[in-house]
């Protein structure tokens, strides 16, 4: 029998229920959900609160230890606090983030989520101890059985469209096991092993982040998260502890300084990305980079959305749908979609209701996207701007960061949109375009009088059209079905 992690009743008068005998002694549920990570836990619970019977399976349930998926913007919180989850935030040591510090070639500004009473709050934490909390709550659940189990395939049926059945397993390298459901649902990460097998798309990355853990430093801007932008990619700090500070920094392949030849990504962190941390940051860095830890790295990767088409099956989370980290959008992603499929699935009492389980993925596939089209696209063009690499973009990321030292709705929307606050494409679109203009007459402002002639026209075409290469391709991946 696979490990078993939930809490069984222990008294001779409290009998299992019917649902709970079948899970237990069957493995037959309603809903098999593979992996116990974010978005799993969570949709986990919310179907169980309609009275599913859910099967929950995760090959290791040893707290998690990662680099990302560290920061929760106040769009997740809401949306955790609506699948009465907001507690797993509790006691785990986690910071309230009220906002952006970003750091251009030196010069501050400030970004906080609102000006107005009462300001919307994020969190930042300990990743593993996040999950853990979620899988405590999903245990609790007495419509819940978690399994610890390696999901090895996808049990399909060779007579019905090849319709998933549910999953097989391997427990403990050796013992084989079987689980059925109406319905499956895949959320078994960034690396998922069956994506290819049910998407058209695969995932491209084009750099990775690089992790430390900083003890006792100080933020310039307390409770907020750090951005330091210069002539590298971008550097992004936050705390997660009341003792700890997570830095990550983005290194985009091939990048000559970190090559072996140049002394290795510990060389590029010491001589290239130590000078450029604000001064209260840089004794802790150091602490950390000779401490003697294994430096660890995540591929920063964008997945494009599609709609899920297998009769009896659904990917979700980054099995499905990724965007680059910087942005710190992909929890609040995840607890939005966790919403947004458990109103949609509410109405149908029975999910062996093929026709019309597709029918709401085809809704749920373009309804989420007022949300998430909107932090995909900011990810991925805000990187494009922060990590410049050309002459147009260098041009862009100051007008990017020009606009912010405008004030008011010019740091107002574009964070509400990262917020997951503001869902609306049109205004990432408007602000997107406002950037390129202002960062186009602010390289106008530097040219002398006989630039404006010879040089201007042809300069302000090619950075307004370099913001058009920027961000339409991520527009026309969202449109795709």
């Amino acid at each position: 029998m696979p490990l078993i992690l939930d809490t069984p009743p222990d008294e001779p008068g409290n009998p299992l229920n019917p649902a709970e005998q079948r899970r237990r002694l069957h493995h037959d549920g309603d809903v098999v959900i593979v992996g116990a990570g974010i978005l799993g836990c969570a949709l986990a619970v919310a179907l169980a609160d309609q009275g599913r019977s859910v099967i929950l399976l995760e090959k290791s349930l040893k707290e998690p230890d990662r680099i990302v998926g560290e920061l929760l913007q106040p769009g997740g919180v809401h949306a955790l606090k609506e699948l009465g989850l907001r507690n797993c935030l509790e006691e785990i040591d986690a910071i309230k983030v009220k906002g952006y510090n970003v750091i251009y070639y030196g010069n501050p500004v400030e970004i906080p989520y609102s000006f107005e009473n009462p300001r919307p709050e994020g969190r930042s934490f300990h990743h593993g101890r996040f999950v853990a909390q979620l899988r405590k709550a999903a245990m609790r659940h007495h419509n819940i059985t978690v399994f610890e189990t390696t999901v090895t395939s996808v049990v399909t049926s060779p007579d019905n469209n090849h319709q998933v059945l549910g999953v097989e397993s391997l427990t403990h390298n050796t013992q084989r096991d079987y689980f059925f459901a109406s319905l499956t649902v895949i959320s078994d990460g960034y690396s998922s092993k069956f994506r290819k097998s049910y998407i058209p798309h695969t995932p491209t990355s084009r750099s990775k982040f690089w992790g430390l853990e900083l003890i006792d430093t100080h933020l310039p801007l307390p409770e907020h998260g750090t951005v330091v932008l210069s002539s590298g990619a971008p550097i992004l700090l936050y705390q997660i502890g009341t003792h700890e500070t997570r830095i990550l920094i983005d290194v985009p392949e091939n990048t000559p300084t970190a090559s072996v030849q140049a002394g290795g990504i510990k060389s590029h962190l010491r001589n290239h990305v130590y000078p450029i941390l604000p001064p209260s940051v840089q004794p802790a860095f150091l602490r950390a980079l000779d401490s003697g830890s294994p430096l660890r790295s995540m591929p920063n990767s964008f997945l494009p959305p599609s709609t899920n088409k297998t009769p009896g099956l659904i990917l979700l989370g980054d099995a499905l749908n990724m965007r680059h980290p910087l942005t710190g959008g992909g929890m609040t992603v995840a607890f939005n979609d966790a919403v947004l499929l458990r109103d949609l699935l509410a109405p149908i009492p029975d999910l062996s209701d093929t026709k019309s389980i597709l029918s709401v993925m085809r809704t749920w596939h373009w309804r989420r996207k007022s949300l998430t089209a909107v932090i995909n696209i900011l990810a991925q063009a805000l990187y494009s701007l922060f990590a410049a690499n050309d002459p147009n973009l260098r041009v862009l990321q100051r007008g990017c960061f020009r606009y912010f030292q405008r004030g008011g709705v010019c740091i107002s929307g574009p964070v509400g949109l990262l917020a997951g606050l503001i869902r609306q494409p049109l205004v990432l679109f408007f602000h997107f375009f406002s950037v390129a203009l202002l960062g186009i007459w602010v390289m106008f402002e530097d040219m002398r009088l006989w630039e404006w002639v010879l040089v201007a026209p042809w300069r302000g075409v090619a950075v307004f059209w370099k913001a058009c290469v920027v961000i339409f391709p991520y527009i026309f991946a969202e449109l795709r079905s």
